[in-house]
């Protein structure tokens, strides 16, 4: 179940500044995860200790399809993890 929480490491503009100044890290987790688990699964996954986790639903953007109508791109859960002074996870 752990294995299926973290979907990915995002990297973005926001996610490396976040890197560099405070130790954290975003990732797209399963949406029905929670803090404590997240937690888990990032100690587990990465062999880290994780200091703090913050979490966000991010709303699916509106899409025009081929014809007239418009659809929705799914929801999604980010998480800022902060990880213990003198931890890091290494990006491949």
């Amino acid at each position: 179940m752990k294995s299926r929480i973290i979907k990915k490491l995002l990297m973005t503009e926001k996610g490396t500044r976040l890197k560099e100044t405070g130790n954290q890290y975003l990732f797209e987790v399963d949406r029905k995860a929670n803090k404590m688990e997240i937690r888990g699964a990032v100690e587990q996954q990465f062999n880290v200790k994780v200091k703090e986790v913050n979490t966000m639903t991010r709303q699916g953007k509106a899409k025009r399809l081929r014809t007239a109508s418009y659809g929705r791109t799914p929801a999604w859960k980010r998480a800022v993890v902060t990880l213990e002074d003198g931890q890091s996870i290494e990006m491949a």
